[in-house]
């Protein structure tokens, strides 16, 4: 997490959250989610812009984490903006040597590899749950035929939220937390 949003965050702690306005699609892309967009339909039907100011999309991805109950979010100074997801909350690129590196440029460790019923390929991570770019499926699949990886298995797409702990939209979970006058879990100390 940056230095500027940690001290933000100690300057105005009870910044309430922001839910609905970011979401991040299958490709790794983000998108901004406006009013307007909002109205017309969930993430990723209705996507919105898509975020192409390359150092805009750096600082999201600096400080880009999850909370305790599986919901992702970006630390934008004091305020958790949620995230909606399409897919998972990484995306995956590989190498030739089949190093796997987010969307947001941090390297990962092959923990295990699932298919959904699409056909999808999902790699599990030392960071968590993501979609294997579809560019690098074929990456993906040579690693899988030369034994560097071994496939798990299938599980439904709707299973996989679950089993790896993450929320495609946590909006309503934040609701819930507002609701209940409750506070989303807070961050261990940097």
């Amino acid at each position: 997490m940056d230095d500027i949003v940690k001290a933000a965050m100690s300057k105005w702690p009870n910044v309430p959250a922001a839910r609905g306005w970011l979401g991040l699609d299958a490709r790794g892309q983000w998108f901004l989610r406006d009013e307007a967009t909002q109205a017309a339909g969930g993430f990723p039907q209705s996507k919105g812009s898509r975020i192409e100011h390359e150092a805009l999309c750096a600082f999201i991805g600096r400080n880009y984490m999850s909370d305790g109950a599986g919901a992702w979010f970006f630390q934008n100074g004091p305020q958790r903006v949620y995230v909606e997801l399409e897919a998972a909350p990484w995306v995956w690129h590989l190498d030739d040597a089949f190093h796997i590196q987010a969307h947001n440029g941090a390297a990962a460790q092959w923990r295990g590899a699932w298919l959904d019923e699409l056909g999808r390929l999902f790699l599990d991570t030392d960071l968590g749950l993501g979609l294997v770019h579809s560019r690098d499926v074929p990456l993906a699949a040579q690693a899988l035929e030369q034994g560097h990886w071994t496939l798990n298995g299938e599980l439904r797409f709707e299973e996989l939220p679950a089993r790896f702990n993450y929320r495609l939209s946590p909006a309503a979970l934040v609701d819930r937390w507002e609701q209940a006058g409750a506070q989303p879990p807070k961050l261990p100390a940097a």
